[in-house]
């Protein structure tokens, strides 16, 4: 085992004078971010699942029509194809709102704070429990993986 690779990188570390309080407020901040990803992914999900819908219901509209129910397809293509999800707004909306008024102040705010309170650097929340909770000189328990030779 690299001896670096028993230490942690310097990204990661926590920058002198840096209090437990402020590492974990901007731990609790990248948490939050975090979410906010899942979130978004979720969002890109029902983008994705309701574009799939909306084709399919375009595919059943030509095959109820070849099969000869023209009311019904014509009313499913009128009332549903290419229906609104939200007032005015498809999906690819949503997603473009969202980006702009919640999840790009998110990802700024926290990306700001951490470079004006811990030089800019990422999960040291986490890199400092990881080494709360290793056990050094383990080969499977170390801090970073080793650097090439």
């Amino acid at each position: 085992m690299c001896e670096d690779s028993d230490r942690p990188a310097r990204a990661h570390a926590r920058p002198e004078g840096v209090s437990d309080a402020t590492v974990e407020g901007l731990g609790s901040v990248s948490k939050a971010l975090e979410t906010v990803e899942r979130a978004r992914g979720h969002l890109y999900a029902f983008h994705q699942l309701t574009g799939s819908a909306d084709l399919e219901m375009g595919r059943a509209v030509d095959l109820l029509r070849d099969a000869g129910h023209e009311e019904w397809a014509a009313l499913i293509e009128r009332e549903l194809v290419g229906r609104n999800v939200l007032d005015g707004r498809w999906t690819f909306q949503v997603v473009e709102e969202y980006d702009a008024t919640f999840y790009e102040p998110y990802k700024a705010l926290e990306r700001e704070a951490r470079e004006a309170l811990i030089a800019g650097r990422d999960h040291v929340y986490e890199a400092e429990m990881k080494e709360a909770r290793r056990t050094k000189g383990h080969p499977h328990h170390t801090a970073r993986p080793a650097d090439p030779e």
